[in-house]
């Protein structure tokens, strides 16, 4: 039974979905935005939003714990709290938008592109 197991897989099994989940967000922070399919864009978008909430407290742990989830990337980890985190300290949440763009030539897939509000 896949009781509260709502996580979307990509066809990939569980350490390579975590490394993509990583590299996207890490691309999504230090770009700005990133075009992507729309599946990947919609499982991105908790992923970077619990990140920037985080980053918002400002602590040590918070740190810690955000350098863990983006894989040790300290670049990535210092943009977010150094300039994402202050920008939105006084949003309560809704970060990030995505817009989707339609289907890819190639495959037919629905591209989508996630990128930071102001």
């Amino acid at each position: 039974m896949r009781h509260h197991n709502k996580n979307k897989k990509f066809g990939r099994v569980r350490n390579q979905r975590t490394a993509l989940m990583r590299s996207l967000a890490r691309s999504l922070i230090l770009k700005g935005k990133i075009k992507t399919t729309e599946a990947k864009a919609k499982a991105l978008r908790p992923f970077v939003e619990k990140l920037i909430s985080k980053g918002k407290t400002g602590t040590v742990a918070s740190r810690r714990l955000v350098v863990s989830r983006l894989g040790g990337s300290k670049v990535a980890t210092a943009k977010l709290f150094d300039t994402l985190a202050p920008k939105y300290g006084k949003r309560a949440g809704g970060y990030t938008r995505i817009t989707k763009l339609g289907a890819r030539a190639s495959d037919s897939a629905k591209e989508a592109v996630i990128e930071f509000v102001e």
